[in-house]
């Protein structure tokens, strides 16, 4: 996922191709409040792939970016489901949503409790453990977890202690999702003799290639990914990695709005585009079950 405050020069985008007759209130891209700033330069390019204008007052049929106004409880059209906005943004969240709904990830556990953490820990030397900072991107917050740690301050609750998965050459791969279509495979890494790090973030230098195509086992874990955080009619992508043992499972799920957005820094220019243009196609055919 792509930070707030972190930008890219526009692409060259094609005017929209699926873009109905509309009136001046039903959709735009929505994007207002001291944080939109953040988001303006990807509003620029959602507004002319998808054919619809930027506002900062929401519309009949929104892509939610950043509001101030928004909360869980509004009621307001929205492609990207709210729910799956507040998922998507705190890792605490979507833990539940994952074991809930039986998504294959490294093995995870909540607890309010420091002393119940680091017995965890003591218990299961097998493995390694890491702290991830919940509403953090690009790693950012993550630390190892050892039976000897230290508590940090204000550390939000509950705190989420993940199967750390060491690999030999530390890589994550992407797979995107618009409009109920699973698309693009992608492999995040740090490049040959270059700076590296045990989390893979484009934040901390890692970049993207591109690859064939996803599996089926990617396919099915994404897709199961995809459905308990209720991304698959809208726009989300899905992290994974593959464990030395040859499974593979999911880290998280990502979408656009409201504290971050999908990374579309993807050095294929091919890649970026077939990505907007699915997102205008999905919106637009979210749109038509309005109407």
């Amino acid at each position: 996922m792509q930070p707030q405050g972190q930008t890219r020069s526009t692409p060259t985008l094609k005017p929209c191709q699926y873009r109905p007759m509309l009136s001046s209130q039903d959709c735009c891209v929505l994007n207002g409040g001291s944080g939109a700033w953040a988001f303006q330069s990807l509003a620029g390019q959602l507004a002319t792939a998808i054919g619809i204008e930027v506002s900062n007052e929401p519309r009949r049929f929104n892509y939610l970016l950043q509001s101030e106004e928004i909360t869980g409880d509004s009621q307001i059209g929205s492609f990207i489901p709210l729910d799956a906005l507040r998922l998507a943004s705190d890792k605490r969240l979507l833990a539940s949503c994952f074991q809930k709904y039986q998504v294959p990830t490294p093995r995870t556990w909540l607890t309010d409790s420091w002393e119940e953490a680091l017995r965890f820990v003591r218990e299961h030397k097998n493995k390694e453990w890491c702290l991830k900072y919940p509403t953090g991107c690009g790693a950012a917050g993550h630390k190892m977890l050892s039976a000897e740690s230290t508590e940090t301050s204000n550390w939000p609750r509950p705190f989420i202690i993940q199967e750390f998965i060491r690999l030999e050459h530390p890589e994550v791969y992407r797979t995107f999702c618009a409009g109920g279509e699973i698309f693009g495979w992608v492999a995040r890494r740090y490049s040959s003799g270059g700076g590296t790090s045990p989390w893979v973030a484009h934040a901390r230098g890692a970049r993207y290639v591109r690859l064939e195509g996803p599996p089926p086992e990617v396919l099915h874990v994404a897709e199961c990914a995809l459905k308990a955080a209720g991304l698959v009619d809208s726009f989300g992508c899905v992290d994974l990695l593959r464990r030395p043992s040859g499974e593979w499972v999911a880290l998280e799920v990502g979408t656009d709005g409201l504290f971050n957005h999908v990374d579309r820094e993807l050095d294929d220019p091919a890649l970026e585009a077939e990505l907007l243009d699915r997102i205008a196609k999905a919106f637009w055919r979210a749109f038509s079950k309005l109407c």
